[in-house]
Parts: C-alpha cells; structure tokens; sequence
C-alpha cells in the first residue's frame, strides 16, 4: 500500500490498557466532530466496554445482531459481575462481522473513518475494529455515457467494493490482481490497481505504481485527478488513457493486458494504456457480426475526418483555391456570401463557437430541458443571423455536419482533441489555404508519432507498423481470424 502524507500529529503511536484514558485520547482528536458517536456499555465497574463510529457510515444492525444482543444480557442477568470475557466477546463479533485487532492510534481513527467500528476493552491495549459500512449508495444501472445497442446494461457506481465486484464476477481466476492504494492526506481516497498477472507487462506494473506513488495531493474526489498527474505529457491534447463507466470495457482491456485504476467515490475508472486508435473502437464492434462492425468503423474514419477538417477545407478553397470548385456550385456559394461582412475564416469561428457553447449549455443545463435548448437554439439563431447576413447559409450547414460527426466517435474524451485542434486548423486555412492544412496536419502528426502512452507507442500498430494487429484496427476481423491474431501488450495471444 503506497503511503499518504499525514497531517495529524498524535498524542502517542498506540492505545494504553486503560479504557478512560483512551477514551479521553481520542474525544481530543475528534474534536467538534459531531458525527463521532462514543457509546459507552457499563454493565458493573469490571465490565467496560467503548464503542466509536461514524453516524451515518456504518451499519447500526450489528448492535441488534442476537449474539451481541444475547452477551449483554447474559452480563445483565449476572448482575454485571465479572471483567470482560475478551476472547469471547471477540468471538461474539467475529460471526457478525469480519474483524481484526489494531494498537496503532493512526490505523484505529483512520478506520473509524472508513466506517469501521472500533470496539475498546478496559484492560486491553488493543482495539477490535469490525467492518460495518452500512452508508447508502447508488446501485448497478445502466450506463448514462457508453449507450450500446447490444451487451450488457450494467455501469459502475460511485462505491470501490462494488466496481471490483462487477470485475472479479466477469474474469474468475486468482491472476486478477486488486492491489489497494491510498492517496489524499485527507480525502484518503482508495485507490485499486486492477491487472491480470501474466498478461500486463511487470515494467508497466512497476511504472504505475511509482507514478502513483509520487502523487502528493491533499483530496482526490475523482479519477481526472489521478489522470492528469501520472500521464506521459500533460500538455498534449490527446488523452494518454481512457475513462469508462462500463464493467466489459474494463474487462476486455485487462485481458489485453492493459491496467485498470479504479477510485472510490466516481464511476469513472482508467484503463492505461492506449493508442490514437483506440477512439475509433466501439465496445458493440465486438458484439456484432465483423462485417457491420467493420462498415461501421469506417463510418467513423470519415465521419472523424470531416469533423476535424471540413470547416477548414471550406474555408481554404473559398478563399484561395475556387478554381476546385464546380462553376455552378461556385456560384451559389458567392451569391450565397452576399452582404457578409466577415471574411470566411472568422465566419466559421463565429460559428464554431456559438455550437460550442450551445453544446457547453446542453450539457450544463437539466436532462429535461438541455437537448431541447440546444437544438431549438441552434435552430433559431442559425436562421436568425443567416436573415441577417451576419453569416452565409452554407457557413451553418458545414458547421452542423461537423458537430454531427464529431458526435459519432465513441470516446468522449478522445473526441476532445479534436475539437480543440479544429481550430488551429481554421486559422492556418485562413491563413495559407490549403498548405495551411497541410502543415498544420504534419505537425499533428509529428507530435503524435513523438507521443507515449506508458511507453506504448500512439500511433501503433500502424507507426510503428506491426502487420500482426492491424486487422483490429481499420477493420474488425472475423472471429477466428481475431482470435489468433490478437495479443495482449505482453505479446502473448488472446482469445477476445
């Protein structure tokens, strides 16, 4: 378990033997922590016992469980006479709950913390801590991000225990490895680093966990935390790994040999690590029959062109190269720019900023009301400033069907990069007409041939070419054919 900074300096490093003293040590630590409940059981003056939890995090029905319920009455009955029995007492918890003896003050109130109940005997310089989370939580639904046709309708939720389960119950072998971290000085965030042993390469185990381990940060409520820090290059606008909400995304990948790292409290968990190809794989291209899945990743190849390049084509033959274009479709065009007073360039950065922000608002905005604002916006003020003459009509019909296209790539966070470099791309058309477009689309490329993903490279296994996956990657073979031809990044073959 990688260590935490500690921020909380303790009176001493375990509890003594005196119950009254303990008792008094840790009320000073939860200070104004009005959740920390103290329950004191006094059945005679040699039979004290102190329990300490957290309102709301555990579970109160193990203070109804009949044999904890039947042991106070037995010491009731007596009279309360005799000390504690401990051994018995433990053995009494030990059929509720999974238990376990701690000394350490650090581990005890970090426990109590993680909804656990800590249990104190007078005479015992230790404390018995039951796991007793009881807090309410979201169940299993379907995915709200990663809609599929066809495959399973279970997500991940915001609780640890039940995304590794949703994991451990598809892949059933001991090699499924669930290695636990803690990070955040005070959030304490757990952490799972989840890979099947003999498919993940060791040096790409070792290489996450020494990037996990330097991350100093006092709260961490979400996986982009982790995501931003442990990356290869942070300021490249392509994402060096993936984020899901789905249990056989997750699987599939640590089958491949990939890493999965999961974080209590978010649904989101990060699979590292990926290629540029990876935005352009659907999970459902695995469910369907390789011809259709094949038609369909093709689809996205052009659709992800035209996303990225056709308002800067547009601009770049209308301003400088009209000579491409047919005379009559030339002509309307022109008649079409009559009375525009900008040129086409910030034309169509007008626009591409209006249909950001009008997706920005969809999303913010409430489920009931957003898709409708942004169509119906986009809508009325398309028209109104084409009736206005403050863009030309063509101008909203190019930057509908690229927000359209951009929609079709299946990684949302892989279709950021791209919109964000739509716009470089505008202003070297702008600028240098279709050279502009040329240069600005060997510079991407450069970078992204340059680019690691935890030294997997980018652009693999197209650059560098390997013969043996590429029918994964611009098509999705037959079954028979995929199954001997994919491997895991360890090298091994793979049965998918």
């Amino acid at each position: 378990m990688i260590p935490s900074r500690n921020p909380v300096s303790y009176p001493r490093e375990t509890i003594g033997a005196h119950l009254s003293e303990n008792e008094a040590m840790l009320r000073q630590l939860f200070e104004h922590c009005f959740d920390v409940v103290f329950q004191r059981v006094d059945l005679s003056e040699e039979c004290l016992i102190l329990m300490v939890y957290v309102d709301g995090l555990i579970d109160k029905n193990v203070f109804a469980s009949p044999l904890f319920q039947s042991w106070v009455a037995e010491k009731a009955g007596a009279g309360g006479k005799g000390a504690v029995d401990y051994p018995v007492l433990k053995e009494h918890f030990a059929v509720v709950r999974p238990i376990r003896n701690e000394s350490r003050v650090q581990e005890i109130v970090e426990s109590v913390l993680r909804a656990e109940l800590a249990v104190f005997v007078d005479g015992e310089p230790e404390a018995i801590l039951l796991e007793t989370s009881g807090m309410e939580h979201r169940g299993v639904e379907e995915p709200a991000n990663e809609v599929a046709i066809r495959g399973p309708r279970e997500s991940f939720t915001e609780t640890l225990q039940i995304n590794t389960s949703l994991v451990r119950r598809r892949i059933q072998t001991p090699h499924l490895k669930l290695e636990p971290v803690v990070l955040g000085t005070f959030s304490k965030t757990r952490i799972v680093i989840a890979y099947v042993e003999g498919e993940a390469r060791p040096d790409l185990i070792g290489l996450v966990k020494q990037r996990l381990a330097g991350i100093q940060l006092d709260v961490v409520l979400e996986s982009g935390y982790i995501e931003e820090l442990i990356e290869d290059r942070t300021f490249s606008p392509f994402p060096q790994m993936m984020n899901t909400e789905r249990p056989d995304i997750v699987t599939a990948s640590l089958m491949e040999g990939r890493i999965a790292i999961m974080t209590d409290g978010t649904p989101q968990v990060l699979i590292l690590p990926i290629t540029f190809w990876t935005a352009f794989q659907a999970v459902e291209d695995y469910y369907e029959r390789f011809i259709y899945a094949t038609l369909i990743r093709w689809t996205r190849f052009v659709l992800f062109a035209i996303s990225l390049y056709l308002p800067s084509l547009y601009v770049a033959i209308t301003t400088f190269h009209p000579q491409l274009l047919p005379t009559n479709f030339l002509q309307n065009i022109t008649s079409a720019r009559e009375g525009v007073p900008f040129p086409g360039v910030i034309e169509a950065l007008l626009m591409e900023f209006l249909f950001e922000g009008l997706r920005e608002a969809g999303v913010r905005l409430p489920k009931a009301v957003g898709s409708a604002v942004s169509i119906v916006g986009a809508l009325v003020i398309g028209e109104a400033a084409v009736k206005a003459g403050i863009v030309s009509a063509p101008m909203v019909i190019i930057v509908s069907l690229t927000g359209i296209a951009s929609f079709a790539i299946p990684r949302y966070n892989m279709s950021i990069p791209f919109r964000i470099l739509r716009f470089p791309l505008l202003l070297s058309s702008g600028a240098l007409g279709l050279f502009g477009i040329a240069m600005g689309t060997l510079l991407i490329l450069t970078h992204m041939a340059r680019l690691e993903s935890f030294g997997v490279p980018y652009l693999s296994p197209i650059a560098p070419f390997q013969p043996d996956q590429i029918k994964d990657v611009l098509i999705r073979a037959p079954r028979r054919k995929i199954n001997s031809l994919k491997a895991t990044l360890a090298g091994r073959p793979r049965r998918r």
